[in-house]
């Protein structure tokens, strides 16, 4: 994904900026203390879908990874890890991956009944797995570059559009229609409440309440489906998936092993807004973020959401410091600053007067601060209205500040945006209002300077003083006591609230993940000087 480069206009004093990192930096490895001797039950589930556990129990149509990690959980094994239980008793009965597992979801074998190997002989057989399993990944990558090459790519902004119909053959008419009209990135919004699901559902879906069930089988036929009008209109067209919630990892790991190129993936969205407990959030975004730098996916994150329960004028500061958090928790997880599709929005009141500087100042700062970040703009949805003449001018300057600030990855607004599944017209307008204004202006940022005491200059400098303070804050309290307190989006949440807590467990002195070593030292070696 190119990243266009931008230059330096806001004067900003690029010591606070180095301090604010710093600042967000020791936030991180504060929480990185308390991930790193934990797993939990998702993360568990995520390893054995990359081991390449696929199947669903006919009768309960539940999915054999959760079968099993449950029956680990109680047998009170699970704190060694799956790998260990997996991997012992393939060699210790001969049989296959799947006859395995089937023995074990129906009860006929119980992992305490299975001899227990040495731990030596038991890891080199699941590293001689890991590795295969780990080279489909990157034959994924290998054939994203291919194709990239071979065909073309847009100039950023790329145009990002959403479909939601809840059924994914219908998804597939309005996607690859999209991709004809002009989009670049074809985001297949997850259905609603899926992130409280402790379980990916099965199969191809034709229904769902605000969006289509992210699934194996849906991921497989959206994939062939824009590869197939990528050829067609020879440009190739990015997916985007959402993996964040109670399954955050497995979908991570099902969208590498099927080649989504963009997932969105917050390290505090589903605290916030989807009340998942943190201790498990935490866990599962740093080993999900760890999958999607293996596969060379962008992640998204989520900060756009903060400006829709709080003020996006008086708040934008903290916009800021959850970007900078986010970068840092990236970077833990050997992700490097060209895969961190950062979030921000266009939402602040349209009746402030000189509202249009004070976006275009933010915007500016953003991408000023994360230059390598193909950085995310959300467009206008807080104060759509439904006037029509209102809402085009709205997503018009929306579109004005993202090619005036060289923003990367563009989410197109449209009228109908708060309808889960937006009018065909409306969609096709966006389009035509994006294109036009990025063409009229397509140089535009090579031709403007901005005033040293100007309203921009000083809104950017204000905020950034903000976001400094907060992470100061922050830093001598600790980030989970800070969103205990309702920190960010004015929501609090607890440590020990929220869903899926009963997921999270300390690791056995003998736990290990293949895939989390093969994953870091291939990362290292691919980013060198960057970790």
């Amino acid at each position: 994904m190119k990243v266009k480069p931008t230059n330096s206009k806001l004067y900003l004093d690029q010591k606070l900026i180095d301090e604010s990192r710093q600042y967000a930096k020791e936030i991180v490895l504060q929480v990185q203390d308390f991930i790193e001797p934990r797993s939990t039950t998702t993360v568990e589930r995520a390893i054995l879908r990359l081991f390449g556990v696929e199947w669903f129990s006919e009768n309960e149509q539940l999915p054999y990874v959760n079968i099993i990690v449950e029956k680990l959980q109680k047998e009170k094994l699970i704190e060694r890890g799956v790998t260990y239980f997996l991997i012992n008793g393939l060699l210790q009965t001969g049989l296959s991956m799947q006859d395995f597992c089937a023995k074990i979801v129906d009860g006929s074998l119980r992992f305490s009944q299975i001899e227990p190997l040495p731990l030596d002989i038991v890891k080199d057989k699941a590293f001689e797995i890991a590795k295969k399993r780990a080279s489909i990944i990157e034959s994924n990558v290998t054939k994203r570059k291919e194709m990239i090459n071979n065909l073309s790519e847009s100039d950023p902004p790329y145009l990002y559009l959403i479909v939601a119909t809840g059924n994914i053959y219908e998804d597939v008419v309005q996607a690859q229609n999209a991709a004809r009209a002009g989009a670049d990135i074809i985001a297949v919004i997850r259905s609603t409440a899926q992130s409280l699901l402790d379980y990916v559902p099965n199969g191809a879906t034709t229904e769902g309440f605000g969006g289509t069930y992210a699934t194996e089988e849906n991921f497989k036929i959206m994939r062939a489906a824009l590869d197939e009008v990528s050829i067609e209109i020879g440009k190739y067209v990015r997916l985007v998936n959402y993996c964040s919630g109670l399954c955050m990892p497995e979908i991570a790991a099902l969208g590498a092993l099927h080649r989504l190129d963009v997932m969105l993936n917050d390290s505090m969205y589903g605290i916030l807004f989807r009340d998942i407990n943190m201790q498990r959030t935490f866990i599962d975004q740093y080993f999900s973020r760890m999958i999607n730098s293996f596969a060379d996916i962008v992640i998204n994150t989520g900060e756009d959401n903060y400006l829709t329960t709080s003020d996006a004028y008086e708040k934008a500061y903290t916009v800021l410091a959850s970007q900078l958090i986010n970068e840092q928790f990236a970077l833990k997880a050997y992700l490097p600053p060209e895969l961190m599709g950062l979030g921000h929005a266009f939402e602040m009141d349209p009746d402030i007067e000189n509202q249009f500087l004070y976006e275009l100042a933010q915007a500016q700062m953003a991408k000023e601060i994360f230059p390598d970040a193909p950085l995310k703009y959300m467009p206008p949805t807080k104060f759509m209205t439904g006037n029509i003449f209102k809402g085009h001018v709205q997503d018009a300057m929306f579109n004005a500040v993202s090619i005036m600030t060289s923003q990367t990855i563009h989410l197109l607004g449209m009228l109908t945006e708060a309808i889960h599944t937006p009018f065909m017209m409306d969609r096709h307008l966006s389009l035509e209002n994006a294109k036009m204004v990025f063409k009229i202006m397509r140089n535009f940022a090579d031709e403007i300077e901005f005033k040293k005491d100007g309203i921009i200059v000083k809104r950017a400098s204000e905020v950034l003083n903000q976001a400094h303070e907060l992470l100061k804050t922050i830093s001598s309290k600790g980030l989970m006591q800070a969103i205990s307190e309702g920190i960010f989006a004015d929501i609090k949440r607890t440590t020990t609230g929220g869903k899926g807590y009963d997921g999270v467990f300390l690791k056995d002195k003998e736990y290990f993940n293949p895939f989390e070593i093969i994953f870091k030292e291939k990362l290292k070696e691919r980013n060198k000087g960057v970790f």
